[in-house]
């Protein structure tokens, strides 16, 4: 390799990354959006989901959403924004860290789910951030309904 030239840099002088997932809630399929979204067709409370995504926020180690491959030195993240809201027939997802771990949104997002359809309880998802365990994640969201929506640099003085 050529070494860490100026096209590497913009990736670690990051101060923040911001992800939004897309859940179609409801019976029937997507027709259009196939393949953009995580096609949910029971029932989901978009505030219990909210609710315990918030007890995900600050500093911790997210070794329970991490994929097994994941090549970060350290599994210690901070999640900035986890807020979960309806619109209309879909459920998104919008986060924010200055760094996340190899799968580490969809994770969340499958964990979530659990929450949404009444099989966690919001301190259940808590127990399983705490948990540092990855047999106890949720299902893994599918990568589609995952979008990078924006970057944040450090502003210069210049």
């Amino acid at each position: 390799g050529a070494g860490a030239g100026p096209d590497l840099a913009p990736r670690h002088s990051a101060v923040k990354r911001h992800y939004r997932y897309r859940i179609l809630n409801r019976r029937s399929p997507p027709a259009l959006t196939r393949g953009f979204v995580w096609h949910v067709p029971w029932a989901l409370d978009a505030a219990l989901m909210h609710e315990a995504a918030q007890l995900m926020l600050g500093r911790h180690d997210f070794s329970a959403f991490r994929a097994a491959e994941c090549q970060a030195n350290s599994p210690v993240r901070t999640l900035d924004r986890l807020d979960v809201t309806r619109e209309g027939e879909e459920i998104v997802v919008v986060t924010a860290a200055r760094s996340f771990l190899h799968h580490q949104v969809r994770g969340m997002v499958g964990t979530l789910m659990l929450a949404g359809g009444g099989r966690l309880t919001p301190q259940g998802v808590r127990d399983v951030l705490d948990s540092r365990d990855r047999t106890r994640c949720g299902p893994l969201a599918p990568s589609g309904g995952l979008t990078l929506t924006g970057v944040d640099y450090p502003t210069t003085s210049e």
